[in-house]
């Protein structure tokens, strides 16, 4: 089941980024919790919080700020189930294009977006800092889905 999530579900919010590594930090998260131009979306099933995505309601466009998913649960769907949530959100704002960033090392995220029909609009370079028990900065790719 998909569906917004509220200053309720703060702690298992903070438990799945704390395991999926999405990059939202915890006072991000809160305050999108309590933000009503954005939207907070979690995946459940039965009792636990699998994934979640972040989206923000920007004056013509919106943005998906973070998308997570539990490791364990990565490769089941979840991922595309939530951004065919955020597209259905973002189009409701009647907002023109989704935007997002992500890691140019990312491939998995950049396939789900690529299938959802996002295209690459520019690149940051050195934008990111490296992962753990890596060295180096890595770029950020910047894609948007046309939606108007």
């Amino acid at each position: 089941m998909i569906c917004r999530l509220n200053a309720a579900h703060r702690v298992p919010l903070h438990t799945l980024e704390a395991a999926a590594h999405s990059g939202a930090s915890p006072q991000q998260l809160d305050e999108a919790l309590a933000d009503e131009q954005a939207w907070v979306v979690g995946y459940w099933q039965d009792d636990v919080l699998m994934g979640y995505a972040l989206l923000a309601k920007l004056p013509f466009d919106a943005e998906l700020q973070a998308i997570g998913v539990l490791p364990a649960c990565q490769g089941q769907g979840i991922g595309q189930r939530l951004l065919n949530k955020v597209v259905a959100v973002a189009k409701q704002w009647q907002a023109e294009r989704l935007l997002l960033e992500v890691r140019a090392g990312n491939q998995r995220a950049i396939a789900l977006y690529q299938q959802a029909g996002f295209g690459e609009d520019g690149r940051r370079k050195e934008y990111y800092p490296a992962v753990k028990g890596t060295t180096g900065r890595e770029d950020a790719l910047l894609m948007s889905l046309p939606l108007a």
